[in-house]
């Protein structure tokens, strides 16, 4: 089967503490009251995305990139890209490392970077500690409901760029719609949940055993907020948000086009604007909320008016 761009249905998620956001901004369609993560890029166990365009249209995406020789039945997907509309906090917790997580979990660990798409005033972020901790007081401050005093929350704006190690105690604060570009995991450990009771009326189970093996109580050390690397094209500005040995991730503000022909499939999440894919095998018109899967050694012309999130796997 020739190779084609795939325009993906999201994947929705109701998780308690999610807005509307995703569904009166983006056009998201699901049938909950609530879109707490719309799952961009996704081939995982706990959702996998549906293709829409193409030979391939009605099949899922683990399917779709078996028939086009992407990837082999038994091997994982190397990353999931959300969108998130956090109404309410989210709970603090923490994702263990490789090591760790294919030990304990039989999956990878989960590396991620959030990208700031818009945020109400005076939104803050819990990122790390503020000063290093010793684990007996970690846990002390678990159980005396004393954690609070010790994180670091920090004021976001639209644009900021937080990278999220396995390891970092984090949580996305109330009021904040995050793009986030992740290994391809689910497992999250919970530290605490503010005594929030789930959909069946009890408490969220935690997880604080395992979060005291693989939490780094220590403040964060790389920089954050508006930071990446900026370059000016032809076709618009480029900024670097993040690289690792897991992924790499860009911004791009589109006025113009360009060309790819990348030997590592591609992912483009449509922020703003309209773009055009332009292939061999038929042209791809995407808009806000839009996911796109190039795959491998696929020519594709991108042309637009738009704002995208351009990810590829290292």
């Amino acid at each position: 089967m020739k190779k084609y761009p795939l325009l993906l249905k999201p994947v929705m998620k109701d998780y308690l503490w999610g807005g509307r956001r995703l569904i009166e901004d983006f056009g998201f369609d699901t049938d909950k009251e609530i879109a707490a993560e719309g799952w961009m890029l996704a081939c995982h166990k706990d959702g996998t995305n549906t293709v829409i365009n193409g030979p391939l249209a009605g099949k899922s995406l683990d399917e779709a990139l078996t028939l086009l020789g992407e990837k082999k039945p038994q091997d994982t997907f190397p990353l999931l890209i959300k969108l998130i509309d956090a109404r309410d906090r989210l709970s603090v917790q923490v994702h263990p490392e490789d090591e760790y997580a294919y030990r304990v979990e039989g999956e990878p660990g989960k590396t991620e970077m959030w990208y700031i798409v818009d945020c109400e005033e005076g939104a803050t972020l819990a990122y790390g500690f503020k000063e290093k901790l010793e684990k007996a007081e970690f846990r002390e401050r678990i159980e005396d409901n004393t954690l609070d005093e010790v994180i670091n929350y920090v004021p976001v704006k639209a644009g900021d760029v937080f990278f999220i190690k396995a390891g970092t105690l984090h949580a996305i604060g109330a009021g904040i719609l995050i793009a986030e570009i992740q290994q391809n995991s689910n497992t999250t450990y919970r530290v605490s949940d503010y005594g929030r009771l789930g959909a069946d009326g009890k408490p969220r189970e935690l997880h604080i055993d395992k979060a005291l093996e693989v939490t780094a109580l220590t403040p964060p050390t790389l920089p954050y907020g508006p930071v990446g690397e900026v370059s000016e094209h032809s076709f618009g500005r480029v900024r670097t948000l993040a690289e690792c040995e897991y992924f790499t991730a860009k911004s791009v503000e589109l006025e113009g086009g360009f060309g790819i022909n990348s030997p590592k499939f591609v992912s483009l999440l449509v922020l703003e604007g309209y773009i055009t894919l332009t292939a061999e095998e038929g042209n791809i018109t995407a808009k806000k909320g839009d996911s796109i899967y190039i795959p491998s050694s696929c020519p594709v012309m991108i042309s637009g008016k738009g704002k995208l999130i351009y990810s590829v796997k290292e």
